[in-house]
């Protein structure tokens, strides 16, 4: 078997790249490691740089993003009892959306199967050869070769794709806390989103849609879900979301929870011989700056931009470039989403002067033009480097 890019990993990144090619009359096969069922229905948050929504319409799977995506023009910062509002829109010019990753997933799996696509589910990929471009993976119990001009490796942080790559330079931060993760069947108690931080630990009420809540709380990294009833989940984040202004947190059947380490990662390069790392494979964020997505979003559309390029001119250099346009993209989301869970977060190590550097540092953020508006210009999205 053969075909010109093989990806390996059927995630919104995967599946984008596939479709992005399609559109230029280049082949692909995407292989993914489950079954079609689990893939469409894994819980991911879905907040939507202005960048990202324009490459899922400019590319025809927009429809149901622009009926039930919620766009926002801002968002609340919350502390010492008081919201602060951000006017993203108002600073520049551009807006954000929550539209789950689930729901991008489904879209693009339709897409990419209405359009004669090749996807292989439940095919698990077990050797990648990045010289020789040839992808060995197990289907229905049969090992198979897939040979191709190019592997794109979309397969996440725990997948095959990263050490297939000799050499690399790893860079790491762990976090001392976790986010306990809840979605609920009640209306938010909020229009946009609200980041609020208190004594007790960071708060994040988000949406899933106008009858769903997604919320969030900092815990331990070892906490035990066991220990988090529904009634102790709605007492910790009426207190940590609590204002004096009568300001109250709608409740509702918790329908799923999770716990989430939080966590740093890049790997350098993203790019070994004929072998590419995209998104989650190359690099992870924490989730407070809502980058993780948007940055797979980024990587996968200049690499259909850069095949697109080598199949028409036979120029390389855009492959040969590669990785370093997406870092260069990479470390300015990992600095915004190191600075914004450090903002945010209780650290449990810190003293009285440390916990003093951060409110007024929240106070500044608030409270000047210029730090708010280079906060909505990160948490938007910055425009892609020319």
């Amino acid at each position: 078997m053969r075909t010109q890019v093989a990806i390996v990993g059927g995630g919104p990144a995967g599946l984008l790249l596939s479709h992005l090619l399609h559109r230029q009359g280049i082949a692909s096969v995407v292989l993914e490691s489950r079954d079609r069922r689990y893939v469409e229905h894994r819980q991911r948050a879905g907040m939507l740089e202005q960048g990202t929504t324009d490459v899922l319409r400019g590319s025809g799977v927009g429809e149901r993003l622009d009926r039930e995506g919620l766009v926002h023009h801002g968002l609340e910062l919350r502390f010492g009892g008081t919201g602060h509002r951000i006017p993203l829109t108002g600073l520049t010019g551009r807006t954000v959306t929550v539209y789950a990753q689930t729901e991008i997933v489904k879209d693009l799996v339709a897409r990419r199967l209405a359009d004669g696509g090749d996807v292989r589910f439940e095919a698990r990929v077990v050797e990648i050869d990045p010289a020789a471009a040839g992808v060995t993976y197990v289907q229905d119990g049969r090992t198979r070769t897939l040979e191709c001009d190019y592997v794109a490796g979309c397969d996440g942080f725990h997948g095959v794709s990263r050490p297939a790559v000799p050499g690399l330079r790893t860079f790491v931060r762990d976090y001392p806390f976790a986010w306990l993760g809840v979605l609920a069947d009640v209306p938010p108690s909020t229009d946009e989103l609200i980041y609020a931080n208190h004594d007790r630990g960071f708060a994040l009420h988000s949406l899933r849609s106008s009858k769903v809540s997604r919320l969030y709380l900092q815990v331990a990294p070892d906490e035990d879900l066991a220990a988090w009833p529904d009634a102790r989940i709605w007492s910790e984040l009426a207190a940590r979301f609590a204002t004096g202004d009568g300001w109250e947190l709608r409740e509702g059947p918790i329908t799923d929870r999770a716990i989430t380490p939080m966590r740093s990662f890049v790997a350098e390069p993203m790019r070994h011989d004929r072998l590419f790392l995209a998104g989650d494979a190359a690099h992870i964020v924490p989730p407070t700056g809502a980058k993780g997505l948007n940055l797979a979003v980024s990587d996968v559309t200049m690499l259909a931009a850069a095949f697109t390029e080598r199949y028409a001119s036979g120029s390389e250099a855009p492959l040969d470039g590669y990785s370093a346009s997406c870092l260069r993209r990479v470390w300015r989301a990992e600095h915004f989403s190191y600075w914004m869970t450090t903002l945010l977060h209780a650290d449990p190590a810190a003293d009285d002067f440390a916990r003093r550097l951060q409110r007024s540092h929240l106070e500044y953020v608030v409270s000047s033009e210029a730090a708010a508006t280079s906060f909505a210009e990160n948490y938007v999205g910055l425009p892609a480097a020319p």
